[in-house]
């Protein structure tokens, strides 16, 4: 419908904040700028608001005025107005992706990396459907087996990030885990093999050339770890990193230079008392063999 209100996307949200930063650091106001676009000044509160669109000519037109004439940042910003009416492909799931879980998915969708603590699960860009399964039917109790399914296809679904070249020629995502060995031994009594099929699988995607995979080993050095699982997403320039943390009730976003900063600490320290990539694999590999025997 032609009139119907924009929906307020991570996306769009995301090039209203970069439209407003540069408009402020110009030094204009709102109306100096509507009026030298033609623009009534609520329409460019609308957009920085994301509550309208704007085409990337109109977005190109606003960095010029706004004296911005780096390459990188045109670029992004150009994209991202093409790109930020797009419908993901997680649509097909509304009715169990919430709005957090959209605004994850399409970070996921446009990161450059991804760095991941995972101390107590199998990060879900690795896990098979059966696992999958079986930590969604625990963590989110409350959803009926339907929605269970669904969700466990969502997750599924995601892990094509890994795989295939994305919109626009992107490679997947750069993705490097760290693990807790212990995670290695998880069983689940109703399914014998489920651990087993997934230490194979998480094997096979340590090959790959954009996945690095290390593991804590039991006997480790305290590390930032302990606390919980946290996400580090980075972007293409301009954009700012972000970083997920999650708990039952869902997940948070963290960003803020100083904030995001702490973390990627956090994540070199885990590093540091992670085993090497190859020894990680002979853990994997072992664990999995013990497992079949």
């Amino acid at each position: 419908m032609p009139n119907q209100p924009a929906q307020p996307t991570l996306r769009r949200r995301r090039l209203g904040e970069a439209l407003r930063k540069y408009r402020n650091q110009a030094g204009m106001s709102l109306d100096r700028v509507a009026e030298v676009m033609g623009w009534d000044r609520t329409k460019l509160s609308k957009i920085e608001n994301a509550k309208a669109h704007i085409r990337p000519v109109e977005a190109s037109k606003l960095l010029g005025i706004y004296g911005v004439d780096a390459p990188d940042i045109l670029m992004a910003i150009e994209a991202l107005a093409r790109d930020a009416a797009k419908k993901g492909w997680w649509t097909t799931y509304a009715s169990v992706v919430d709005a957090h879980v959209k605004d994850y998915l399409s970070l996921e969708s446009d990161a450059e990396s991804t760095r991941i603590c995972s101390p107590n699960l199998i990060p879900g860009l690795f896990q098979t459907g059966p696992y999958a399964r079986e930590i969604i039917a625990a963590s989110s109790f409350w959803r009926p087996a339907d929605e269970v399914t669904a969700f466990a296809e969502v997750r599924k679904a995601r892990q094509a990030v890994l795989t295939t070249r994305r919109e626009g020629g992107r490679p997947p995502l750069n993705f490097w885990a760290v693990i807790h060995e212990a995670v290695l031994h998880q069983r689940f009594a109703a399914h014998p093999t489920l651990m087993r099929d997934q230490l194979r699988h998480l094997l096979d995607m340590s090959g790959l050339p954009n996945i690095t995979i290390q593991i804590l080993p039991m006997a480790m050095a305290p590390n930032p770890a302990m606390m919980g699982l946290f996400e580090i997403v980075r972007f293409p320039s301009p954009w700012p990193t972000v970083v997920v943390t999650e708990n039952v009730v869902g997940g948070q976003f963290v960003e803020g230079t100083e904030h995001v900063a702490m973390f990627e600490g956090a994540f070199d320290r885990t590093v540091a008392a992670a085993l090497p990539v190859d020894q990680s694999r002979e853990i994997i590999k072992k664990t999995m063999e013990t497992d079949s025997s």
